[in-house]
């Protein structure tokens, strides 16, 4: 197929296709920046409202809860709401919840401001991906999926840092207040920018299946987000994920009963979809729990503040930027299937040293290793999910793109989970008895010290055995040309 020279929206109206695609990219990166803007802030926001650390910590996992409960939505508003408005309508959420939190008075306030604007950024990232696949035609989608792996790694990467840097220098409410502006102009533009790409069904909105999905995957959510703080055997962490997995069943039931359902389950039809959600949810989930464990390495075990730990971790998140767009040209070019080999291999090969970490381990191999990681993700996450959406037809892609983003935001919970319980677990079992610190201080802590790398090592010992799962299921991946003869689930 050759590119269209001139793009019209469903309306037959022409329409600038790359100013839409910045435009999108620019609100996108606005939004998912927010879900790590507060990480160095919350001892400042502690302090200023008198709250404990576990209330605080809602700020951001209220903020991924939120997020999560909306994704799934998506996919219904995507086909009921003309494109155009929907986008809009997003950015304007996300700007009251922002404006909100900037003006605060109190803790309650600042949280309801934070899912506010979680409520506008759970549109945002299904949206700006079926936007992405509809308007390019496949053999192109590479490179501008690429540019959206750019924005979905670098924006909450950079956050931690940017967030030390500011709060160290200013108020933590500017981190709210610098976002306003930029985001009051992406709204303006977009009505400009912006147009009606995605065909509209029209479907009926079924109130029952919204609830099961809020509970299902609120449930889940929450579930595995408290496993840090409370360990798998606290019924805080038991009844949520029981109740959320319940409810899940219940919704999808319904919507294999639905004639119209809110989220599409016919995706799973297609085979290549199917292995491209598995392998995306591993590689979320070895990447999010190891993205958690090594700060905890650099901040509380080697002594460094939030800011170096973020500037340590920050030319990985460069790294993968970087090199997104470019292997979004290269799947345009080969297709998924050595791309994602190569990119699990880096992947493992950069996680297996952080299995050896001791408290000397240099920052530069850190550095270097955290990079080769970020750039075997770069090879696999974008390009496997656009061989997915490629496999089916655009009728079911603001439902491919829906359910796709829902698996990895529930896979990256449980990575997490599964990761910072491994390291608490190991550590505590590894710890020396308190009776040793008043007869031996100094060999208490070289013990509690060897306690604490076991468990970080135990923790990425189970990220290499998800890498290797990942590799293997990567040779399932079909070439090319094997692909496009596969043909394409019908809607």
């Amino acid at each position: 197929m050759t590119e269209i020279k001139q793009p019209v929206d469903i309306d037959g109206k022409a329409y600038n296709r790359i100013f839409l695609i910045i435009v999108l990219l620019i609100g996108a990166f606005c939004t998912i920046l927010n879900q790590t803007l507060l990480a160095t802030a919350l001892p400042d926001i502690m302090k200023d409202f008198d709250i404990t650390a576990a209330t605080g910590q809602w700020l951001t996992s209220g903020f991924l809860l939120m997020n999560g409960v909306m994704i799934p939505v998506t996919a219904l508003l995507i086909n009921k709401i003309n494109s155009k408005m929907l986008y809009i309508g997003s950015m304007i959420i996300f700007l009251l919840g922002t404006v909100l939190a900037a003006v605060a008075p109190n803790f309650a306030i600042l949280l309801t401001g934070r899912i506010i604007q979680a409520a506008g950024a759970g549109i945002m990232m299904p949206l700006m991906q079926t936007i992405s696949l509809l308007i390019f035609p496949r053999e192109k989608r590479g490179i501008v999926m690429g540019l959206g792996g750019l924005v979905i790694a670098f924006a909450p990467a950079i956050g931690p840092t940017l967030s030390g840097w500011i709060v160290d220098s200013y108020d933590w409410r500017v981190l709210f207040y610098m976002m306003i502006p930029i985001v009051v102009v992406v709204i303006l533009l977009a009505f400009r920018a912006m147009k009606k790409v995605v065909p509209l069904t029209n479907p009926r909105i079924d109130y029952l299946s919204i609830v099961l999905s809020t509970i299902g995957f609120g449930g889940m959510l929450y579930g595995f987000s408290s496993v840090g703080n409370y360990g798998w055997s606290d019924g805080r962490v038991i009844w949520p994920l029981i109740v959320g997995v319940l409810f899940i069943i219940l919704f999808v039931w319904r919507q294999l009963a639905m004639k119209s359902p809110m989220l599409e389950l016919k995706v799973f039809k297609s085979p290549i979809f199917t292995l491209s959600v598995v392998i995306s949810s591993i590689v979320m989930m070895a990447m999010i729990g190891a993205e958690l464990v090594l700060p905890l390495y650099i901040q509380n075990l080697r002594g460094e503040s939030a800011l170096h730990s973020g500037l340590i971790l920050l030319p990985g998140a460069i790294v993968m930027g970087l090199m997104s767009p470019v292997t979004g040209l290269i799947f345009d070019r080969i297709g998924a299937r050595k791309l994602a080999i190569t990119g699990i291999f880096l992947l493992t090969a950069g996680t297996v040293p952080f299995m050896f970490l001791t408290a000397h381990t240099s920052y530069v191999s850190i550095v270097v290793m955290y990079a080769v990681r970020f750039m075997g993700i770069s090879m696999v996450m974008m390009p496997v999910t656009t061989a997915g959406m490629n496999a089916l037809p655009d009728s079911l892609m603001s439902h491919g793109t829906a359910v796709n983003n829902t698996i990895r935001t529930v896979a990256g919970s449980i990575g997490t989970a599964v990761l910072i319980s491994i390291f608490t677990n190991v550590t505590k079992h590894g710890m020396p008895k308190k009776s040793l610190m008043t007869t031996d201080p100094a060999h208490y802590g070289q013990r509690a010290i060897d306690a604490t790398l076991n468990g970080m090592n135990a923790a990425f010992i189970v990220a290499v055995c998800f890498c290797v799962l990942t590799l293997i299921l990567t040779f399932f991946i079909k070439g090319k040309e094997k692909q496009a003869a596969t043909g394409e689930v019908s809607s």
